[in-house]
């Protein structure tokens, strides 16, 4: 469907740390913005140091960090000099057991305060943290922490237990276990906290050193490690300002799971380096509870993820109404592109516009965005953030270039050279080297810039599914079903989904012997949600003969999506045997 480029929503009024758009993007530079946050501070840069001590510096110690809610409402407040004396107080423990500067440390954790204080503690240490997602089952979680060369993992006894025990045998780098609340099968972490050092001097980490490794999955192999650095908290920072419109004194809410980009960079990271207090509930989605908090914790800045808000939508207009959301002045959304409709429905029902931005794991932080104080269009992603560079090009083998007529639909590309951009896919520098074409990054993502300079999501040049904010890549839940004994071959893609925008879809050819019939189907989800979580796991399974592949054998996985939606099957060239 075409869409409409001229639809406009007027600016917010009010004071906004944006006021004039272009002014902003044409004076802004990385140095400047350096200089800003770090001060004479320039060839040591630790995150932690921006995220925690600097508010301390600044006589705001007592202020809190975290606002913590648990499952069963309770609430927490942690100021910044309790999470600063924790996260140290780990750092000092993680040295007690060897972890050096460059290993890399695990989380595999909800939201629950145990988490933030990990984060910080890893990078005071001057480690490398990595986080998974909760609901990843073993082989994910496997798959991330045998490339990683995890050396230790932070958790739960729960978790581990389901998660992490059934494949902790084929994981000889991990030496260190860690369990919050303690257990039977590792190190207690609130002991070690107790423990350790509140005063332990932080690691000098210097800006080009090793912060985070962020997992992305591919199409057609292992998940890719995203490599990225301290000085990546100049970006988070910036875009906090400027694309999050976030101010000393807001009260934050970032509803990511922390095992995911977002959960990290503008779950903890940012928001600290403003001075703000961030909110974390423990619970998962619950429209009734979300309103609520909206309403009770006096949130004034909101992000959050397009499935939340259909969701949201589908839970009907008149309860919001029951809340005074007149705190909340700024709401932002990012995950997947932000339907217009959605955007209509902020404004009518929220009375505010929802702020859709585009990012990637391997940008790090908001690259393209929509703004307190420019117009929105929506349904589209909005025009690039201070500092960022962007263009559609078109790419051959002979040729490479940046178009500059409007509404031409071409790859996403950005000029290299900000703070949060990735350092590099771990171990695989081969294939970090095919992103860029000279100092241009190559998103991979499909776009148009309009007459405006506004940018508009057209979709994906590969197979990756966005199911409900998650990024899912075809490989690993193939991989999984194909562990099944019954299980031959498959094959699988994203299907359209009105709440989630996409769900697995798997297609299974069985071995000899065994009945494609529903019992079997249900066999095969149950194996397959053991494995990879619920969250991974095929919603839908349909059997078949045979898949289609190229002469090469590689799955033609973009066939099954024409066929299954009833689209045009497009080339068949490639395709094994006579063309069907």
């Amino acid at each position: 469907m075409e869409q409409n480029t001229t639809r406009k929503i007027i600016p917010q009024s009010g004071d906004h740390n944006l006021l004039n758009y272009e002014k902003t993007y044409s004076a802004f530079s990385w140095i400047a913005a350096r200089n800003e946050l770090l001060g004479d501070k320039q060839e040591t840069l630790n995150i932690a140091d921006i995220a925690l001590d600097a508010t301390i510096r600044a006589g705001r110690g007592d202020k809190a960090a975290l606002r913590w809610i648990a499952k069963d409402g309770a609430r927490r407040n942690i100021s910044y000099k309790e999470l600063s004396e924790q996260s140290a107080c780990f750092a000092s423990a993680l040295e007690t057991l060897g972890v050096a500067r460059g290993d890399v440390v695990f989380s595999l954790l909800g939201r629950i305060p145990a988490l933030y204080a990990a984060a910080l503690g890893v990078w005071k240490r001057g480690a490398v943290f990595c986080p998974l997602f909760s609901a990843f089952g073993p082989e994910p979680a496997r798959a991330r922490m045998e490339i990683a060369g995890a050396k230790a993992l932070v958790t739960t006894e729960r978790l581990y237990k389901r998660k992490i025990a059934p494949i902790r045998d084929q994981l000889p780098s991990l030496k260190h276990i860690i369990l919050v609340g303690g257990g039977e099968d590792g190190l207690d972490f609130d002991r070690l906290v107790d423990e350790g050092d509140p005063s332990y001097k932080m690691a000098p980490t210097k800006p080009d050193d090793l912060a985070i490794l962020h997992f992305t999955s591919g199409t057609t192999g292992k998940p890719k490690g995203c490599m990225h650095v301290h000085e990546a908290v100049i970006t988070h920072h910036v875009t906090a300002k400027y694309a999050l419109d976030l101010c000393e004194d807001d009260i934050f809410w970032c509803t990511a799971d922390p095992g995911w980009v977002t959960g990290t960079s503008y779950g903890v990271i940012a928001p600290l380096t403003i001075g703000c207090t961030m909110l974390s509930d423990e619970e998962e989605f619950d429209a009734e509870r979300w309103y609520q908090t909206l309403a009770n914790e006096r949130v004034a800045v909101w992000y959050t993820a397009p499935t939340a808000i259909r969701m949201l939508m589908k839970a009907g207009d008149e309860l919001p109404r029951k809340y005074d959301l007149s705190n909340l002045r700024y709401i932002a959304s990012v995950g997947e592109p932000l339907n217009p409709e959605a955007v209509i429905w902020g404004r009518e029902v929220l009375g505010l516009p929802i702020h859709d931005n585009w990012w990637q794991s391997e940008t790090g932080g908001i690259m393209i965005s929509n703004y307190a104080a420019t117009p929105i269009k929506p349904g589209s992603m909005g025009l690039p953030v201070p500092g960022v560079k962007a263009g559609i090009i078109r790419q051959t083998e002979e040729t490479f270039g940046v178009l500059t007529e409007p509404n031409v639909v071409g790859e996403l590309a950005l000029k290299a050279g900000w703070p949060s951009m990735f350092r590099g896919y771990l171990h695989e520098e081969a294939r970090y080297k095919k992103c860029f074409y000279d100092d241009w990054y190559l998103t991979g993502d499909l776009a148009r810039r309009d007459e405006d300079g506004y940018y508009w999501f057209v979709g994906r040049d590969d197979d990756v599914i966005k199911s409900a904010g998650h990024l899912i890549g075809p490989f690993e839940v193939e991989s999984a079903l194909l562990e099944h004994p019954a299980v031959a071959e498959a094959a699988v893609i994203g299907k359209p989904d009105p709440v989630a925008m996409e769900v697995v879809k798997a297609f299974v050819a069985l071995h000899q012997g065994y009945e494609p019939n529903e019992s079997m189907r249900k066999e095969l989800m149950a194996h397959a949600r053991k494995r990879l979580g619920p969250a991974v796991a095929p919603r839908e399974i349909d059997f078949t003969d045979d898949l289609p592949k190229t002469r090469s054998g590689k799955i033609m996985r973009r066939l099954l999506k024409a066929r299954e939606l009833g689209l045009p099957e497009g080339d068949l060239s490639t395709l094994e045997g006579p063309t069907q």
